[in-house]
């Protein structure tokens, strides 16, 4: 059977190049039977490390071990003012949450500069009969989790927080946690019902982190 000379060219053509797909080489050196030839050969390497930002508000994936995944789990904090004791000044502990009592697990990791965090909520939280309560009302205090310094919240309001700037070591690389404790300050006496609930009457806030 006769090879094409198209084809002929093709294999010809790929041969000249396979010499550029290997970053290895060998070498040959000869000599004489009193002498002491020495061959070298060279090798490329290249590691390729990707940008990582991990968010974490509650439930969530763990995030000590180095092995970051989703969580998908979104949590309720719910307050309940006795009666008696609405809009009397008196905070009010919430309940849920993943570590219990209204208080979150939070969490950033990142490897590529400063981050920017900020919490967003669509309006106030509603009743679904037109009172509302600002999220002003919930307060979030931070303490240490296991990083030496704990990662602040942001302030809820109704609408974007101011951000919170978390500014990277020369390393580039933040790893801060810490439990926010969510209460509610029960500054104002309301109408009854229920405000909020889940992901309905403007209950859900976006927690965003954000890097270079």
């Amino acid at each position: 059977m006769k090879t094409s000379t198209a084809l002929k060219s093709l294999l010809g053509a790929g041969a000249l190049t396979l010499p550029l797909l290997a970053f290895a080489e060998s070498n040959v050196q000869t000599g004489a039977a009193t002498a002491a030839p020495g061959a070298t050969a060279h090798l490329d390497f290249s590691i390729v490390i990707p940008k990582i930002l991990y968010l974490r508000v509650g439930t969530g994936s763990s995030y000590t071990t180095g092995a970051l995944t989703n969580n998908n789990a979104i949590d309720l904090i719910t307050f309940s003012p006795a009666a008696g004791t609405v809009g009397n000044g008196t905070p009010v502990a919430g309940t849920g949450g993943d570590l219990t009592g209204g208080v979150e697990t939070a969490a950033i990791v990142s490897n590529s500069g400063n981050v920017t965090l900020n919490a967003t909520a669509s309006g106030a939280l509603g009743n679904g009969v037109g009172d509302t309560i600002p999220f002003t009302q919930i307060t979030t205090a931070t303490t240490t989790l296991t990083s030496g310094t704990a990662l602040p919240a942001p302030v809820l309001t109704n609408g974007t927080s101011s951000n919170v700037i978390l500014t990277a070591p020369p390393t580039k690389l933040i790893v801060q946690d810490a439990k926010w404790t969510y209460a509610y300050a029960n500054a104002a006496n309301v109408p009854a019902g229920t405000y909020g609930g889940v992901n309905v009457n403007n209950s859900r806030v976006v927690y965003t982190a954000t890097m270079p």
